[in-house]
């Protein structure tokens, strides 16, 4: 177990770095464009090959590669388990350059007829150029579940480090030569384009040094069917969760020029704790469940699932309560600088707020699909998929009326409550040793942790900003995020132990290495 956290540790500092610089560049772009149109096109027109990456890649495809990818390693030997990823990469790279094809063909003959006007128009231009983003992404994220498998972790986890760096190098560019913010938007998208390319070669090149060999494997095999028969149902499932997204940010694009872009700014913010740790410990638990499955472990799948979700909840929870105390001086400090106003500011926080809360479904839900899949059970997550999505759709044309933004978020955090109570009791039917009450006494732990933690916090706030005299409110933001974080973070934690939390030595082991390099 403990190279499983020891992989946990080396997906937490990457993603980490990724995540920092991925703050580093969502400062830049918001600093260069606030609130603006431009900047809602862009993140309007991003968000669909991203929607195919989390589709595709790193959804559905990755979920039914991974357990057959397994069985054909552990059965038939790596020359087979070669043949068979080359198999698949062949025909996910053709349907690929298919969708791209269709996909910018149907966008240029929509603005050709002038079926789009305003900024409807503006994100369907930049979307044509974004699409081909796609195919770099996707087959990363294939070659990437398949590194995982062999127990590799590094490579893939670093590769949206690649593309946040070609990002700031070219915004880099952008402020060098005063660009406008026309000029700024268009070469942020040669940026992805190039980080795109760097994501798939890195991955790639990984592979290649443990004897994998790219090759048009044309033929098809018993294999590749099962990867068929388990990717189309659980593509329904992803596609229906994806869907959500982009009908939020659809919405969210008419109600005004800036709502999409403080809807992406706190659900990017969130996506820092997450990316962190619980990403990191639903990639590493993914292949132990797959494996369990694979040798008909019934009790290891348990074991293996419970530990994880209380990993999980031992970190969103906290995680969402700090952003919850800290919402205001986070993104004063982080994003009130150019064209990002203080009104901006205020816009994000209620944001910020609903996403913090609903942290722990995101994570669980996820943990829970993942769980699923390596049962190849692919069926039941797009049944609860459709619902969530109708409750998705209902409840943000609702609320949207009422609250405009704000209640897009709330829609979606209740979208997701209910899908991981869902998904969560799915799992426990099949599996007995996944039990609900089982649970009951790490929650109280970890929640009466983090509310302690936030009083300390808050007085801690408090003190701040009644006792001490600073020159500015940036530096009092600065104070209150420096102090904070590790101050709140050495108390839950304190607490925990104090408590007897049930995986206290495993998230010592874990932090003890990301402290150690992992020596």
């Amino acid at each position: 177990m403990t190279k499983n956290f020891r992989n946990i540790a080396v997906i937490g500092i990457s993603t980490l770095g990724s995540r920092v610089l991925g703050l580093l560049r969502d400062i830049l772009i918001f600093a260069a464009l606030g609130a603006s149109l431009w900047n809602s096109a862009f993140i309007l027109a991003f968000t669909l090959p991203n929607l195919f990456r989390r589709l595709l890649g790193e959804g559905a495809l990755s979920s039914a590669v991974v357990p057959i990818f397994t069985d054909v390693l552990k059965k038939r030997g790596t020359e087979v388990a070669f043949e068979f990823f080359n198999q698949v990469l062949l025909r996910v790279g053709v349907m690929l350059l298919a969708t791209v094809t269709v996909g910018i063909a149907l966008l240029a003959l929509l603005n050709g007829l002038e079926l789009l006007t305003g900024r409807w128009q503006l994100g369907a231009d930049l979307s044509v150029i974004l699409l081909p983003y796609m195919i770099f992404i996707c087959l990363a994220a294939v070659i990437s579940a398949g590194l995982n498998v062999i127990g590799r972790f590094a490579a893939a986890a670093c590769t949206p480090v690649l593309l946040n760096l070609a990002i700031i190098a070219a915004l880099g560019a952008g402020f060098l030569l005063g660009s406008r913010e026309q000029q700024i938007v268009y070469l942020l998208c040669g940026g992805v384009l190039v980080g795109g390319l760097l994501q798939l070669a890195l991955p790639a090149w990984d592979f290649f040094r443990q004897g994998w060999r790219p090759k048009l494997a044309t033929e098809s095999s018993e294999f590749v069917e099962q990867v068929w028969r388990l990717f189309l149902p659980g593509l329904m499932g992803a596609a229906i969760l994806q869907i959500n997204i982009l009908v939020s940010r659809l919405l969210a694009f008419s109600l005004d020029d800036s709502s999409v872009s403080v809807l992406y700014l706190a659900s990017r913010l969130t996506e820092l704790p997450l990316g962190v740790f619980t990403f990191a410990i639903i990639t590493v638990f993914f292949p132990l469940l797959a494996n369990a499955v694979s040798d008909k472990d019934q009790k290891q799948f348990g074991a293996s699932f419970n530990q994880g979700s209380r990993l999980i909840l031992a970190i969103s929870i906290p995680s969402g309560v700090g952003m919850l105390v800290l919402a205001s001086p986070l993104i004063a400090l982080l994003f009130n600088w150019g064209n990002f106003s203080m009104q901006d500011v205020a816009a994000t926080m209620p944001l910020l707020a609903i996403y913090a809360i609903g942290l722990p479904f995101y994570s669980l839900a996820t943990f829970a699909t993942r769980g699923l899949h390596a049962r190849k059970d692919m069926v039941t997550p797009v049944r609860i998929a459709g619902l969530c999505l109708l409750i998705n759709l209902v409840a943000g044309y609702i609320l949207m009326q009422f609250a405009g933004a704000a209640g897009l978020a709330a829609a979606n955090v209740l979208a997701a409550a209910v899908q991981m109570v869902l998904l969560w009791r799915g799992l426990s039917l099949r599996v007995g040793e996944i039990r609900i009450g089982g649970f009951i006494k790490p929650l109280l732990q970890i929640s009466a942790a983090a509310i302690l933690m936030a009083l300390t916090v808050v007085a801690l706030r408090l003190l701040c900003e009644q006792v001490i005299a600073l020159p500015s409110v940036k530096v009092m933001n600065a104070l209150l995020i420096g102090l904070g974080v590790p101050v709140g973070a050495v108390v839950y934690f304190a607490l925990l132990a104090l408590f007897r939390f049930e995986d206290m030595a495993e998230l010592k082991a874990l932090i003890f290495r990301k402290k150690t390099g992992l020596v």
